[in-house]
């Protein structure tokens, strides 16, 4: 179980020289956002059963989290989910139950809390998989009932992902410029969310 620091202290070091993470390529395509889909959840849930009947007791957790998984709230649509198991880095004990049910390994990052990330195509989303002793999956919950709760909030963050999709679709950039732009006014949400969940009383 991560520590209250742990889950309050976000890591940006970056790669170790030269790692890269991502195991197949980063591609630029339009960033689409859209109005919340009520089918997303059912959607997710889907994703959530085909998680546990390809790896039973070895999935110790699965959740839908994100912008997909809050009502009200605009998204690309695609989901994400948290998938912890026992050990990210025995990918041997985990990964082939998931190639064989349809999902493919797109990033590798164990220097970033043992993060994989493995996407599935229909429904689209993908599943950041993690072990339990990752403080992100608690956070991700945090910060998504937080939204949930939080209408000011919800309408902030959407706004700010209408105007990032916008300038990111402009200059054609990938992903990861998408998510830079979105990264000061995320930052101060999850703030937010932290003292909200009492995580910030010492500080």
């Amino acid at each position: 179980m991560p520590t209250r620091d742990q889950i309050i202290a976000f890591d940006d070091s970056p790669p170790p020289p030269g790692a890269d993470p991502w195991v197949e390529p980063a591609v630029s395509e339009p960033i689409e956002i859209r109005e919340h889909d009520p089918a997303w959840a059912s959607c997710a849930d889907e994703v959530g059963r085909q998680l546990r009947n390809a790896l039973g007791g070895r999935a110790l957790q699965v959740a839908h989290i994100g912008p997909t998984a809050v009502p009200g709230l605009p998204a690309k649509p695609l989901l994400d989910l948290d998938l912890t198991v026992a050990d990210p880095d025995r990918e041997q004990e985990w990964l082939p139950q998931l190639v064989a049910a349809g999902f493919r390994l797109t990033i590798r990052e164990p220097w970033w809390y043992g993060h994989r990330m493995v996407a599935l195509r229909a429904p689209a989303a993908n599943v950041h998989v993690f072990g339990p002793d990752s403080p992100e999956p608690l956070r991700h919950l945090v910060f998504r009932d937080h939204l949930r709760r939080h209408d000011a909030d919800r309408r902030l963050y959407g706004q700010v992902k209408r105007d990032a999709a916008a300038h990111a679709n402009a200059a054609q950039e990938l992903v990861m410029q998408y998510n830079a732009r979105k990264e000061q006014v995320l930052r101060a949400v999850y703030a937010r969310a932290f003292a909200a969940a009492g995580l910030l009383d010492d500080a």
